[in-house]
């Protein structure tokens, strides 16, 4: 084998090594997560723990639970618009996505901005004194020309106007 086809063969096998790699890592990028998808019943704690007024994030069912004067809902963390984290603005008393500036109200419901409705909720069950969401059953958000009248904000807002 002389030089001329060594660097043929090493240039080859080097395609083929990178190939496997950005096939290996768009596998991983793209793939379900183990665990990931919700489901089931999730206990929330006491229904009188969340005070008026104010949203608690309930991580292990990635959802907030929000007290908008004494009605209790559990809101989906994630913007009906595309997906983002949506959180909770202690100084507005609202939901302000930081991607593209949906706002919702502390029930959910759309406020302004890009989304197409307000945020998604679950079912919200209580049993005996304890709050209990159901992930299985998650339902859209309230639609644009549905939402009530918003509440005015507590305060500035925390995203930055743009």
């Amino acid at each position: 084998m002389d030089r001329r086809d060594l660097l043929r063969n090493s240039w080859k096998i080097g395609g083929l090594l990178l190939g496997a790699a950005a096939g290996w890592t768009s596998y991983e990028a793209l793939r379900p997560l183990a665990g990931s998808s919700l489901g089931g019943r999730i206990r929330l704690g006491h229904a009188d723990a969340v005070e008026p007024g104010s949203a608690t994030y309930v991580s292990a069912g990635r959802l907030w639970v929000a007290n908008a004067d004494g009605e209790l809902f559990a809101l989906s963390q994630r913007c009906p618009h595309l997906g983002c984290r949506v959180p909770f603005c202690e100084s507005s008393g609202r939901f302000e996505c930081p991607c593209h500036g949906s706002v919702f109200d502390i029930d959910g419901s759309y406020i302004a901005g890009p989304s197409p409705r307000g945020m998604d909720r679950y079912e919200l069950i209580l049993e005996g004194d304890r709050l209990v969401a159901d992930l299985d059953h998650l339902v859209a958000g309230p639609d644009k020309a549905d939402s009530p009248t918003p509440r005015p904000a507590r305060g500035p807002a925390c995203a930055k106007e743009s």
